[in-house]
């Protein structure tokens, strides 16, 4: 599992949000089971966004989709979105989009 260590020890970024809506984390070796139930949820969520992408793919071939249905779309688009970055940076693999930047 990666994380950022510190003196051998892994902090472990959480799924969600804790309290005022900041960002949990879990100090251990990476291997416990609050680290194992966290990535187990990181893998569903990364699951879950495949599926969605396809569905996404069906649903904008459709040219009878209403204006409801691709809004529902985007929402849960955005949603998936959002946990996708925070499973990459967990895993150090967020892109820093200054680097991204041709200006810069």
């Amino acid at each position: 599992m990666n994380g950022n260590r510190h003196e051998g020890q892994t902090f472990r970024l959480l799924p969600g949000t804790g309290l005022e809506g900041k960002p949990s984390y879990v100090l251990g070796d990476g291997t416990g089971p609050v680290s194992r139930m966290a990535a187990s949820i990181d893998s569903i969520r990364l699951g879950m966004a495949g599926d969605l992408l396809d569905h996404a793919t069906d649903l904008l071939a459709d040219t009878k989709a209403t204006g409801v249905e691709l809004h529902f779309l985007a929402s849960r688009l955005s949603e998936s979105l959002r946990e996708v970055l925070q499973v990459a940076e967990f895993r150090g693999a967020r892109p820093d989009l200054n680097s991204l930047d041709p200006d810069s």
